[in-house]
């Protein structure tokens, strides 16, 4: 795994590198506001399958699309419902995850056979500069499974999971994980509470639904 450090590199020099990683069918390790992601082209199914296979995450457990902005992401999702554009208008870029109805025969392998989609616009520089130029990323947490997510500290960069490339960036903004929210049904359900906390959430959208 080759790993750059953001502080030693020039963020056009790193982007470089990532942008061929992907292309070239590879998995990336990057920084968002919350915890670090690991990733690849969304329909690149040797990537999506590393990605799974370093992880040693269940393929039946989807990876969610992450994204510079919402225009990237229409082409994955088959319908907008009024209380995730309001969600989108509110909270991205930001840490929280929106769950939508999913376009046919796109992100399949990555959405593991659900019928959804999980969207991810992080607050945080570098990656929406890197997805405007990779495009989006099917991604999860950088860590093995059952282990913690990388947040950016050098004593656990050995526990990261094997990638292609690395870009380390120093420690997260917010330091825990993000929302979700799942708008795919009648009422938005949130899923688990993370760095967008109830309060704020509901503020904009009316009280939501638990979990089921």
């Amino acid at each position: 795994m080759r790993i750059r450090y953001a502080a030693e590199l020039a963020d056009e020099t790193l982007i470089a590198e990532a942008a061929a990683c992907v292309e070239q069918g590879g998995t990336i390790i990057f920084p968002t506001e919350t915890v670090y992601g690991i990733g690849a082209a969304p329909e690149n199914d040797r990537g999506i399958a590393a990605v799974f296979a370093a992880k040693g995450r269940s393929v039946e457990k989807p990876l969610a699309l992450h994204v510079a902005d919402a225009e990237q992401a229409r082409p994955f999702v088959a319908h907008w419902p009024d209380a995730a554009l309001r969600a989108i208008a509110h909270f991205w870029p930001g840490p929280l995850a929106i769950i939508l109805p999913r376009a046919p025969h796109r992100f399949v392998k990555a959405a593991a056979g659900y019928e959804t989609i999980s969207l991810r616009c992080p607050d945080q520089t570098f990656a929406r500069q890197l997805f405007a130029r990779t495009g989006p990323l099917a991604a999860t947490s950088a860590n093995r499974s059952g282990h913690p997510a990388f947040r950016g500290s050098p004593e656990d960069i050995g526990d990261l999971p094997a990638a292609t490339l690395a870009i380390v960036a120093g420690p997260t903004l917010l330091q825990r994980e993000s929302t979700i929210m799942d708008c795919s049904g009648e009422l938005p359900r949130v899923l688990r509470w993370g760095a967008v906390e109830r309060a704020a959430l509901e503020a904009v959208m009316g009280t939501v639904e638990p979990r089921l």
